[in-house]
């Protein structure tokens, strides 16, 4: 991406003519352009597979779809003139998500990774020039309030490692629960997954990764999906597992 905008940019477009042409933001277009013009190197290795056909270290592409999840959950990118910073907010009642969401930066793209200690939560963070290419779908305003399409190699890698994603999905938004249903007075209990998320394409995705799988589901509520029948539950343990 940051190769055909620079490319565009040397063939006479102007700044904003390329972010429009290629969806990205113009502070984005700016930097790759005008601010650092050449790709940033760190060491020999570039591990952006978007921008170097070539990487000495490629990304694990389960690893992606699961921190693709993880994002479009509870991330956000912060792109500035200066380099962009990923930071995806994990609740301190699952410690172990912090050290998970931690590997999965790593193994994407990042040699860095910080865990700051927020009030409920540790913001897991990584700074990196790549991350716009690897996360196009970041924007200005909450994502509920914008739309949230995947671009082609996107579909690709989740469509390869759709359980890996749903896994990043519930990991952020969703939950293991146990529900109880009291029939002619006696309680019977039985667990559930719930994914909630107010922006309806990231809904859609949720589901139609969960089709790839054969998981059934249904809306219980206009911002909430619920998997709850047992060979359905019994599926998607294998998938994603209780929060830890």
């Amino acid at each position: 991406m940051r190769v055909r905008a620079r490319a565009l940019r040397e063939r006479g477009h102007t700044l904003h003519s390329v972010a429009r042409t290629l969806s990205l933001p113009y502070t984005t277009v700016w930097h790759w352009c005008v601010d650092r013009p050449e790709p940033a190197v760190v060491g020999t290795a570039l591990r952006c597979f978007r921008c170097s056909p070539e990487v000495r270290d490629p990304t694990d592409p389960g690893a992606y779809a699961y921190l693709l999840g993880l994002y479009l959950g509870d991330g956000h990118l912060a792109v500035t003139p200066k380099v962009p910073v990923l930071r995806i907010a994990c609740t301190t009642a699952y410690p172990d998500l912090v050290g998970t969401c931690a590997r999965a930066m790593r193994a994407v793209l990042a040699s860095k990774v910080q865990q700051i200690p927020k009030h409920g939560c540790v913001s897991v963070e990584s700074s990196g020039v790549h991350w716009p290419c690897l996360l196009p779908q970041h924007g200005p305003g909450k994502k509920h309030k914008r739309p949230i399409l995947l671009t082609d190699w996107q579909k690709e890698i989740v469509t390869a490692h759709p359980g890996d994603f749903v896994r990043g999905l519930f990991h952020s938004d969703g939950c293991r629960t146990s529900n109880r249903v009291t029939v002619r007075g006696k309680e019977y209990v039985y667990p559930r997954y719930m994914f909630s998320n107010e922006s309806a394409d990231i809904m859609g995705l949720c589901q139609w990764a969960l089709d790839l799988l054969g998981i059934a589901w249904r809306m219980n509520r206009r911002n909430s999906l619920s998997v709850a029948r047992r060979e359905a539950v019994v599926a998607l343990d294998r998938h994603v597992g209780p929060k830890s």
